[in-house]
């Protein structure tokens, strides 16, 4: 495996850590309502767990409040027990068939939580990304080692694979920055 393939599969694993990152942090709750805040509830349908986007249809009723459109008729007492049992700290009001679901007010406290774990969830990204490196730098090594490739060549594989990992690392420290700056407006 030449020192180009290593180097455009880690970069090509980095994006995939960037995109896993930009998908957790979209769960983590600003005061604004978002239907992404729902995916990670589960509901009870025909003696399995769905996910509530595959129950329901999610959409935005204004911008402190998502609304919840059951697809059958039975479903909106399940996905308005799914939603106050899961650990978001929602409170889901029937009206008819459409289900609200208010964004309470976040505290200052809570605001600063949430920061706190946008800044791990980002610690954990930098830390697969330099893991990534690693992995990748290893792999030019033994090709080295195996007379396949050149030092010169490790060298230069190296540097490379060390730019991709910083301009991966920037993009994971301005995408911190973004959620903390939602997180705490107010």
């Amino acid at each position: 495996m030449p020192t180009t393939q290593i180097k455009t599969q880690a970069e090509t694993k980095m994006d995939q850590s960037i995109e896993a990152f930009k998908n957790n942090i979209s769960k983590i709750r600003t005061g604004r309502a978002s239907p992404a805040l729902l995916e990670s509830v589960h509901v009870e349908y025909y003696g399995s767990l769905m996910p509530i986007s595959q129950v329901a249809n999610l959409s935005m009723i204004d911008s402190r409040t998502v609304g919840v459109q059951p697809w059958e008729k039975g479903m909106g007492a399940k996905i308005e027990k799914a939603i106050r049992d899961s650990d978001l700290g929602l409170n889901p009001s029937s009206m008819g068939d459409l289900i609200r679901v208010p964004m309470p007010m976040m505290s200052e406290e809570r605001r600063k939580e949430m920061t706190k774990l946008v800044r791990n969830e980002g610690e954990n990204s930098k830390i697969a990304i330099r893991n990534l490196r690693r992995d990748a730098n290893e792999s030019i090594k033994k090709l080295v080692k195996e007379k396949e490739a050149s030092e010169d060549d490790q060298k230069r594989a190296e540097a490379e694979i060390q730019k991709v990992t910083d301009r991966h690392i920037i993009t994971i420290d301005q995408l911190v920055a973004a959620k903390e700056h939602e997180i705490m407006a107010v």
